[in-house]
């Protein structure tokens, strides 16, 4: 083949938008390959618009690229105009900064963000011209995955020679490190490496692991290895001022998700809501000092030229003294009108002092997740607010110039009424009621998510409701915000819903699912206009699997789950009081 970048050239030129493809972005690191012991690169398993929009990614690319002797590059999945060219043309997946196929790299990572995205890494690992599982890989890139997926990556699992848990900016340099010194003490033997590697805090390695069935039943995990750890720890940062972080992010030529300098404000959520898998894994909460905030903020507005600065974490408003930290970042930005936004703010922390301070944003909409529509539904899943913290923080935001806002509620929840789904919008009319006083009304959207139960959550144990009582309660949902003037009603893909809750509890079996689904043409499944149930459905058929038994499943608490051998740092019994506890609140309260 000719050199890779003159056929890329030629490619290029007939997709849809090029910048996706480039690698030359502004902060882009070039490393030369000679030049370094490690070379790994960073998959994403979606668009570039979507992936550049993570942080998370950005966090890594710092702290692998910021050692010398180890070079990390990137990968999103290609668009559907470009992977018809690739094929068409026997182009393999490449690496947007150098433009060498992927499996030249020594690591290929893949960031897991979402359970939809897995036919992606199919056809990502596909497209590199790599065997898909990992037992057929004898030689090639290390293969390896890390995210909030990897706590339950079981359906992955075959097709993964690793996963990495919890926070990567130290253990994935480490890792990387680890790699090259036992290849060239085994000599490339990958099953040795791999069971070396097995010991380090974080490091899941599924070959040495094998999933036991009754049936079809899952009945636990026996491990292959005795030097496997009998449960997984994820790795933790403990100190976040000291910690690697983007302060000279790469900037996109072309418009993406999230468009804006962002800046993560702490780790974890100390709150508990009793359906937050990332209240979980992403614990214990770790802050980074206003000093050290204020010093990054300057770095990243002269670094990128951004005017907007995102202030990130599960629950930005609920950093100390948040109101003052942001008109300091204002005050001392070397931007002359820099914008603020907390994309993630809690009801009951909201200030009216926050609410002027990021007043320069009051032409777009401010965020709040009310997530239930009753009282008494938000004390089961412990959402901790009342109607009255929704006025306060709605009121304060009214008064500094704020119009339009933006909730989100959830549907399916354990414990829910027909009566919690009206409660939607009964909420949201009180809403209107309570300020139709103000000279011009307010205007609001609703987004409707349908309930998943997730791994290493309270509610791990529950069924999500039937799709065909989902979309009931769609419609109920529909009728209820009938006659509401100004009020923008969405919700989620309910089928789509139903597919996410199946790989989130799955297990191994679900792996020639996923790769039957993937040859049938499944690709971008987070995508209302590409996802088809009804190829999911014929390639579960085809398996002789009921995906019906992993989404509609109620666990009992003695039953081994998939990923009881991962830990999040939050020990079992400590899920299962909480969820005994939510069911305490619903006898007190009523309910189904």
């Amino acid at each position: 083949m000719a050199d890779l970048r003159e056929v890329l050239d030629k490619l290029l030129a007939q997709v849809q938008k090029p910048a996706r493809y480039l690698g030359n972005e502004w902060n882009a690191v070039h490393k030369e390959h000679d030049s370094v012991a490690v070379r790994a690169v960073i998959a994403f398993p979606d668009l570039y618009e979507v992936g550049m929009s993570n942080l998370g990614w950005k966090v890594l690319y710092e702290a692998v690229n910021r050692e010398e002797d180890l070079l990390l590059e990137r990968v999103f999945a290609p668009a559907g105009d470009m992977e018809a060219l690739m094929r068409r043309w026997g182009v393999p997946l490449f690496a947007l900064e150098s433009a060498r196929p992927v499996k030249e790299f020594d690591v290929l990572g893949f960031s897991l963000q979402y359970e939809l995205s897995y036919t992606n890494v199919l056809n990502m690992l596909d497209l590199a011209g790599l065997p898909l599982y990992s037992s057929r890989r004898q030689e090639g890139p290390l293969i390896i995955g890390g995210g909030p997926c990897a706590f339950n990556p079981e359906p992955l699992a075959p097709f993964f020679d690793l996963f990495l848990l919890g926070d990567g900016e130290e253990a994935l340099p480490e890792l990387l490190r680890a790699w090259a010194e036992l290849t060239r003490e085994h000599s490339g033997n990958r099953r040795e490496i791999l069971a070396a590697l097995s010991r380090r805090e974080g490091v899941y390695v599924p070959s040495l692991y094998r999933p036991l069935y009754r049936g079809k039943v899952f009945q636990g995990m026996e491990r292959l290895d005795e030097r496997a750890p009998e449960r997984v720890r994820k790795r933790v940062v403990r100190d976040l001022d000291r910690a690697p972080f983007p302060c000279a992010p790469i900037v996109p030529y072309t418009g993406i998700v999230h468009d804006r300098a962002a800046l993560e404000l702490f780790r974890g959520c100390g709150r508990g809501c009793r359906f937050c898998q990332a209240g979980i894994v992403y614990r214990p909460v770790r802050r980074r000092s206003p000093e050290r905030l204020k010093e990054m903020a300057r770095e990243l507005l002269q670094a990128t030229g951004y005017e907007e600065l995102s202030l990130v974490s599960l629950s930005s408003s609920d950093y100390p003294e948040i109101d003052a930290l942001v008109r300091d970042l204002a005050a001392e930005s070397p931007v002359e009108k820099l914008r603020i936004s907390l994309p993630s703010l809690r009801l009951d922390a909201f200030s009216g002092a926050l609410a002027d301070q990021i007043r320069q944003e009051r032409r777009g909409s401010l965020t709040f997740a009310p997530e239930a529509g009753t009282e008494r539904l938000r004390r089961i899943i412990r959402k901790e607010i009342d109607e009255g913290d929704l006025y306060r923080a709605v009121g304060s935001a009214v008064e500094a110039g704020w119009k339009q806002f933006k909730f989100y509620f959830m549907i399916g929840l354990p414990g829910e009424t027909e009566r919690d789904v009206e409660g939607i919008a009964d909420l949201v009319r009180r809403l209107l009621d309570h300020f139709a006083g103000k000279k011009e009304r307010l205007r609001i959207s609703v987004s409707v998510a349908t309930f998943v139960p997730k791994p290493h959550t309270p509610f791990q144990w529950e069924p999500q409701l039937e799709l065909s009582r989902v979309k009931e309660r769609q419609r109920l949902l529909k009728a209820a915000f009938k006659g509401l003037r100004s009020v923008e009603l969405s919700y989620h893909d309910a089928e789509a819903s139903f597919l996410e809750a199946v790989f989130a509890r799955g297990d191994r079996l679900l792996a020639p699912v996923l790769e039957r689904a993937w040859r049938s043409g499944c690709r971008f499944d987070g995508w209302t206009e590409q996802f088809s149930l009804e190829r999911w459905r014929a390639a579960f058929q085809e398996e002789k699997i009921h995906p019906e038994s992993y989404a509609y499943r109620r666990y009992a608490y003695e039953e081994p789950l998939p990923w009881d051998h991962l830990s999040p740092g939050v020990k079992k019994e400590a899920l299962l009081r909480e969820h005994r506890r939510a069911w305490e609140e619903a006898q007190r309260h009523g309910g189904e």
